[in-house]
């Protein structure tokens, strides 16, 4: 060890307070970014194993090929395992609904295939022989075409062709309707007889794309086949455009990119540029305010050592030297801080994703759990950043120190350069602030460099916590604007379905294990007219309605809810249960608009002046009103209805609510030739992830004809409430460590310039400062420190919470969502920057004031 790196080492333990400060700024930093690593790395681990779990490990999928081929593949040097099914053709779907997907698919499994391919049964059992076969449940959701466990089916096989070519899974379906486009053929071979012996899960290896729905059978190994579908596992992913280019053939090959994409060899990149931008700006951030901290930590170890490295600099010192042995100092406390630090963040993980994993399990629906997952590259990189952190601080002072002449370095002339005029103060200020604030004001012009450094670690730190928070806030209204307090946990909608079908299917849904609480509903859509001068004068002034004598058309929907469900709430109102009962009585309604206020949520005004009125009523069919079956019915309005209906369409969505809502037993006295109902049964479940499953089962053996969506709304909303509280855990953590360092940056800027003021500060007391005065003197600098980074932090903290906002916003695509200024945060900044440069400045004055005034301003502090 050199003669300068044995100085340094005894300047840093000279500073001891001042170098673990500075270890602590890189232990925060180093863990932060460890930290973020660590967390990336284990979250891609989660996705890759939750795709594998959802879609299988396969990497490639090689179509219509031929035995001698996956022969080959099997020993070739790029693959690690191989399953294939055969590709034993396709037959039409009678009464399909779907034009692009008019063929059944059926495809040969074997033992393996079905272990590589995930196949989730919804009900029955998997085939045993080539005569079963498995149902996927989109048939029905999408085709329209019901199928239950035990139908038979009687097949046409054979295969699609374009001329001479065979169209395989790949190639959609060609209707000949598209310019230049000849319509394909499905030319059948032969006739097999199936029996439906499950339904399963819509398979994550069809494409949407493709024109057949896939139907499983049992591979039958005694007759040869003459086209497969190849399922390649590689031995490296990242060698997948490499084996594509050795297989030199003409086949058609589709990428699992539910996989590769998290891998970061798929084309499409735009998750891994998503999550790599985001940790880059994290990261950045991090660096930025280490950088504060760690600079100002070596720039005021430069001012403590400018003398020293004068009088080296007269014997012969050089510049290289001078330099070398601040980076020393910086390589010293990186020696000590970044492997603290890298231990410090994988354990913050560690802590933390015990606590997320279950809320993750709901976000992405997955049975796979997340766990901690640490990657030696990623912990290397880590390192290398929180080195370059260290270093990138050290030398723009160490150049300084190297550049400083030998005289001043001596002389200590370099810091403090003035005229009398650049710290004259005005004679306001002397009488506001007296004698001790005008030589705290001095003090502040006298060297604006150093204190300078002090108010940008305060303004960095307001940014850094209020935009932090204003993330945070921003995130948590954008995922609670899409929860809303819902009457189910699960419902089933259906078009059209008529009342028998409807109450059968009810009272096998209602029985379900785990189902408490159950209702049904239908809802008619029709349209009523009204007088414009019937309108609320609120809802016509939004509206700029000025021609009273005008009528307009308002669709209107019909809930039908059941009869004990109806008198309760007429009950509930207050109404006289007679006037609302019989053919003839009264109903209730529900007529709001919603208005986006400036300051938050909407607000409703009431579309019709009266509280109650008549209406006229005629049923909608295909989107068209019809007069044949014009109802008039009488109804009293009310502030809200009973019980939830059945979700819209986006395109059916519209900015007011005008609802009736009648017993079930008047739903005959609505009912139109072809008119559009919606009928739906909401269910309370104590356990509704099984409850859904079993649901699913009874709907697919039921074989209803009716279009249906079975949602489990309570995993939905749960989904939201488990980001929001993701979004909460990562932003306290982060905000938290970021205003870790820039408290560490303050205390160790402030604090240090106090010690290195304190020849100045004694030479005051010896000429007659009391205790009194002297500690007036710093409060008024601490109050011109917090003031100053007030007045420019608080402004650019509140552009940086605006502009991120602005961009969730754009991302999202959310109309009427307002900002809310961080007056919170603010408030919480602003207490936070004064005490934070009240205690120190406090712990730096209680040091100066304990030491002895004759030995201080001996002090040359060399």
């Amino acid at each position: 060890m050199n003669i300068f790196n044995k100085v340094t080492l005894q300047s840093m333990k000279k500073s001891r307070a001042r170098t673990i400060v500075t270890i602590i700024g890189v232990v925060l930093s180093t863990a932060m970014i460890t930290a973020i690593a660590t967390f990336g790395t284990s979250l891609l681990n989660y996705l890759i194993k939750s795709s594998i779990a959802k879609y299988g490990g396969w990497h490639i999928e090689l179509l219509d090929v031929t035995s001698s081929f996956v022969e080959a593949q099997k020993n070739n040097n790029y693959v690690s395992d191989t399953a294939e099914f055969t590709n034993i053709g396709y037959a039409t779907l009678d009464s399909s609904k779907s034009p692009d997907k008019p063929y059944l698919f059926i495809a040969g499994f074997n033992n393996k295939t079905f272990d590589v391919l995930p196949v989730r049964l919804i009900s029955g059992q998997f085939p045993e022989n080539s005569n079963e076969i498995l149902i996927p449940s989109h048939v029905a959701a999408k085709a329209g075409v019901r199928f239950k466990v035990g139908d038979t089916m009687l097949l046409d096989i054979g295969n699609r062709m374009d001329g001479n070519k065979r169209l395989g899974q790949h190639d959609a379906f060609r209707s000949g309707e598209k310019p230049g486009e000849a319509k394909e053929a499905l030319v059948t071979n032969t006739e097999k007889m199936y029996t439906v012996v499950g339904i399963y899960e819509r398979p994550g290896f069809e494409e949407h794309s493709a024109p057949g729905y896939t139907l499983i059978t049992k591979d039958d190994a005694k007759n040869s086949a003459s086209s497969y579908s190849l399922f390649v596992t590689l031995k490296n992913p990242r060698q997948i455009k490499a084996y594509t280019n050795n297989i030199n053939g003409t086949q058609n090959f589709v990428f699992n990119d539910y996989i590769l994409r998290f891998m970061g060899v798929s084309d499409n990149k735009l998750f891994n540029a998503l999550l790599y931008t985001v940790g880059a700006i994290l990261v950045a951030i991090i660096m930025v305010g280490s950088i504060f901290l760690i600079y100002n930590s070596f720039y005021i170890s430069l001012n403590e050592r400018t003398q020293q490295f004068g009088i080296l600099s007269s014997v012969g010192a050089t510049a290289k030297q001078l330099r070398n042995s601040v980076l020393f100092e910086g390589l010293c406390i990186g020696i000590v801080g970044i492997p603290i630090g890298i231990l410090a963040g994988i354990g913050s993980i560690g802590l933390v994703i015990p606590v997320v994993a279950e809320k993750f399990k709901s976000i992405l629906y997955s049975t796979v759990p997340l766990s901690l997952s640490v990657s030696l590259s990623a912990i290397a990189a880590a390192a290398v950043v929180s080195l370059i952190t260290i270093l990138i601080s050290a030398y723009i002072p160490a150049r300084k120190a190297a550049n400083t002449p030998i005289v001043e370095s001596i002389r200590q002339t370099n810091e403090i350069k003035t005229e009398a005029k650049a710290v004259k103060t005005s004679l306001l200020a002397q009488r506001m602030y007296g004698l001790e604030g005008t030589l705290a004001l001095k003090n502040f012009k006298r060297n604006k460099r150093r204190y300078r450094s002090i108010v940008l670690s305060l303004v960095l730190s307001i940014v850094l916590f209020v935009s932090g928070s204003a993330f945070r806030t921003t995130l948590k209204r954008l995922s609670d604007r899409l929860i809303m307090d819902i009457d189910y946990d699960i419902l089933l909608t259906a078009e059209n379905m008529d009342d028998s079908e409807m109450f059968q299917l009810y009272d096998k849904l209602k029985s379900t294990d785990g189902v408490y609480d159950s209702s049904y509903q239908t809802v008619y859509s029709y349209t009523s007219t009204v007088k414009e001068s019937e309108l609320s004068d609120s809802y016509r002034k939004y509206r700029g309605v000025t021609t009273p004598d005008e009528t307009i058309s308002f669709p209107t929907d019909i809930q039908f809810i059941e009869d004990g469900e109806y008198l309760h709430f007429i009950k509930k109102l207050g109404l006289p249960p007679e006037e609302y009962s019989g053919q003839n009585g009264k109903l209730i309604a529900v007529a709001k608009q919603r208005v986006e206020q400036n300051d938050g949520p909407k607000e409703p005004l009431d579309l019709f002046a009266s509280h109650s009125m008549t209406l006229h009523v005629s049923p909608e069919r295909d989107n068209k009103t019809s007069s044949e079956h014009d109802q008039t019915i009488t109804v009293t309005f009310t502030d809200t209805y009973p019980v939830d209906p059945p979700p819209k369409q986006q395109s059916q969505k519209s900015s007011y609510v005008f609802m009736v809502v009648a017993p079930y037993s008047l739903k005959e006295r609505f009912e139109a030739p072809d008119i559009h109902s919606i009928t739906g049964l909401s269910f309370l479940s104590k356990d509704h992830t099984q409850t859904v499953a079993e649901m699913e089962s009874i709907i697919q053996n039921a074989g209803i004809t009716s279009p249906y969506t079975l949602y489990n709304v309570y995993e939905i909303v749960e989904q939201y409430r488990s980001l929001t509280f993701v979004i909460d855990v990562f932003t306290y953590v982060f905000v938290i460590m970021i205003s870790l360092i820039a408290v560490a940056n303050v205390f160790n800027t402030i604090s240090t310039n106090i010690r290195l003021r304190r020849r100045e500060l004694a030479m005051l007391r010896s000429v007659g400062m009391s205790d009194r005065d002297f500690n007036k003197m710093m409060n008024f600098e601490c109050v011109f420190y917090g003031m100053r980074a007030l007045i420019f932090g608080l402004p650019i903290a509140g552009i940086i919470s605006w502009l991120i906002y602005l961009g969730l916003v754009s991302v999202e695509k959310i109309d009427n969502f307002v900002f809310v200024f961080p007056w919170g945060s603010m408030a919480i900044s602003v207490i936070s920057v004064l005490f934070i440069v009240f205690v120190t400045m406090l712990y730096a004055i209680r040091r100066i004031q304990r030491e002895n005034i004759i030995d201080a301003l001996r002090d040359d502090m060399t």
